[in-house]
């Protein structure tokens, strides 16, 4: 008898312990990540092992996932109602998720305290009527790099101011002959469109001129002409519409480009990988005015979660923590997106990084939109065919102009 219950103890035993582990099983929030360098996925996994030894009842699962490739790998699980919890996205991609009811409003998660902890100009983008539908994870306003080396042979004192001081710095560089290019530009893959934004609001132009495209204007070819004058001239690289941006920094880390337009990531890029290249920040060059371009990736919730709670708590303990926030904002080379961030020693004390917070009352961003990749992506085409020759600026962009407002019209 004493053996029967014996064995009768060890099954109820068993039993008892898979209700249990049962009902203690984790809850998994299904984190996707897009890939802004090596480190990303580290320390996003550092940010689930904090937040897991604090929350051992919820299972954070991260995937990293090339830039390049996430919208169409969310857009396919959206498809396939296996949509994440959480994931970065570019803000230009929020107007059409909120518009299909896809975004999750955040405002009923957040507290007054958290909600202050952001800089405002950062949070704005993703702000839909009144309603903010995802919060800001990597922020940049753009730049003019500059290579000490090469202004100094070509006998340069300081960074161009203006356009026209910076294509006649260009033409210096040319002179020294050799492998080098005076002034870069993309031409190629996403931020095509982007490159030439600078060119357009410095000479007083806009993406949309009351509720139509405004590419076309005179601001706009006349940016689209000068970009074209420094092809033709051989003051770029050659074969522009080849180039990416990743190109582009990859000639600016060799030493081979005098000046080059682009976001605070390239700072930390040069440490690592071109710490001989002697270099400097300055302003975007003017045309009539002063402006830069701003651009924000935010992190959403999707409304199709099981799990929204245990997701908000990764969100407010960990991915916006204080610690985490600075981590990633140091690693990475964005601006920082809150308060704390930017008042953190390593990014206050940054002489480089004052040059693109300081551009930040001149810059401008993308419109959030629906269909906003699909109207960059015409414009970018637009462009590329004014840099090959194969149209002239006003005949392409007003054909892209025409392509934009029944793509608004939509």
């Amino acid at each position: 008898m004493i053996e029967r219950y014996r064995g009768l103890a060890g099954v109820l035993s068993v039993a008892m312990l898979a209700a249990t582990s049962s009902a203690f099983a984790a809850t998994e929030v299904r984190v996707v990540v897009s890939e802004y360098s090596s480190q990303t996925g580290a320390i996003f996994e550092g940010m689930a092992k904090d937040f897991e030894a604090a929350n051992p009842d919820i299972d954070i699962k991260i995937e990293v996932v090339n830039w390049d490739n996430l919208e169409q790998k969310l857009t396919t699980d959206i498809a396939g109602g296996t949509a994440p919890d959480i994931s970065i996205i570019g803000t230009r991609w929020l107007a059409g998720y909120v518009k299909e009811g896809i975004a999750e409003p955040l405002d009923g998660y957040m507290t007054p305290e958290f909600k202050a902890k952001f800089i405002e100009a950062f949070m704005a983008p993703s702000v839909f009527d009144g309603k903010i539908m995802g919060l800001p994870v990597a922020a940049s306003a753009r730049a003019m790099y500059y290579n000490k080396t090469l202004f100094e042979k070509a006998g340069i004192a300081q960074p161009p101011a203006t356009w026209d001081a910076l294509k006649a710095d260009a033409a210096k560089i040319k002179a020294l002959g050799g492998d080098v290019y005076g002034f870069g530009i993309q031409g190629k893959e996403i931020e095509t469109d982007a490159y030439w934004y600078y060119a357009l609001w410095t000479h007083g132009g806009d993406l949309l001129v009351d509720g139509k495209s405004g590419i076309a204007s005179d601001a706009g070819v006349q940016a689209a002409n000068l970009y074209k004058s420094f092809i033709d001239e051989g003051l770029t690289q050659p074969g522009v519409t080849n180039y990416s941006r990743e190109n582009m920094q990859d000639l600016f880390k060799q030493g081979r480009i005098g000046i080059l337009l682009t976001g605070p990531w390239l700072r930390g890029m040069m440490k690592t990988e071109a710490p001989n290249v002697s270099y400097g920040v300055a302003p975007i060059p003017e045309g009539t005015t002063k402006a830069t371009y701003g651009v924000t990736d935010s992190i959403m919730m999707f409304s199709s979660s099981e799990v929204k709670d245990a997701a908000w708590k990764f969100l407010e303990q960990a991915a916006f923590s204080d610690k985490w926030r600075t981590e990633f904002t140091v690693k990475e080379g964005f601006l920082p997106v809150t308060q704390a961030e930017a008042a953190a020693p390593e990014l206050a004390g940054d002489p480089e990084l004052k040059g693109f917070l300081d551009m930040l009352p001149y810059a401008k961003f993308a419109p959030t939109i629906a269909n906003w990749e699909e109207i960059a992506d015409t414009t970018s085409s637009a462009l590329q065919k004014v840099y090959l020759g194969e149209a002239d600026a006003r005949t392409a962009l007003g054909e892209a102009a025409a392509k934009v407002d029944s793509l608004l019209a939509e």
